[in-house]
């Protein structure tokens, strides 16, 4: 793979097999359509629990989250290589901040926090969950995905004991 700067609409226009005027009339440019993919790939995993409407005491899906990421490494290398991985996990604190509110909502074990505070821990959680994903690509992702769920939601309902 290139680096994300050297990468033209052209190429992406050879790779779609897609003509210049059906890339513009969706995109407007190559920046463009890349933020279009990772808010689209953000808004399916951070509203997965709450559309399968999954019945647990998990906040966000972690490993699901995790294993996805650990099949597309080059990706995120990109994106770091480039300078674009601290805006894309600005723009998932916001995603995933989102889908952990309406969890901790839905789980009604926290039913007597004021907006502001549930706010709050939601932003919290979700930077919280982000770090954990920074700290285990940067330690070689050597924990499996569900260990990594297991280990954030732990320290959602239980602290950092």
């Amino acid at each position: 793979m290139k680096p994300l700067e050297d990468v033209t609409v052209q190429d992406v226009l050879d790779r779609a097999a897609v003509g210049r005027s059906t890339f513009y009339l969706h995109f407007r440019d190559k920046n463009d359509l890349l933020l279009s993919q990772l808010e689209k790939f953000l808004e399916i995993m951070s509203t997965l629990l709450c559309v399968s409407k999954e019945e647990s005491n998990r906040v966000a899906p972690v490993a699901e989250i995790f294993a996805h990421i650990e099949t597309q490494k080059k990706l995120y290398q990109i994106l770091a290589d480039a300078g674009r991985l601290n805006d894309f996990l600005d723009l998932a604190q916001r995603y995933f901040a989102r889908g952990i509110k309406q969890r901790l909502i839905d789980s009604k074990r926290i039913s007597t926090l004021s907006r502001p505070k549930l706010d709050a821990r939601a932003s919290a959680l979700a930077g919280g969950l982000l770090s954990l994903l920074r700290w285990w690509l940067e330690n070689d992702a050597k924990e499996s995905p569900q260990a990594m769920d297991d280990l954030f939601h732990g320290m959602v309902w239980n602290g950092l004991q």
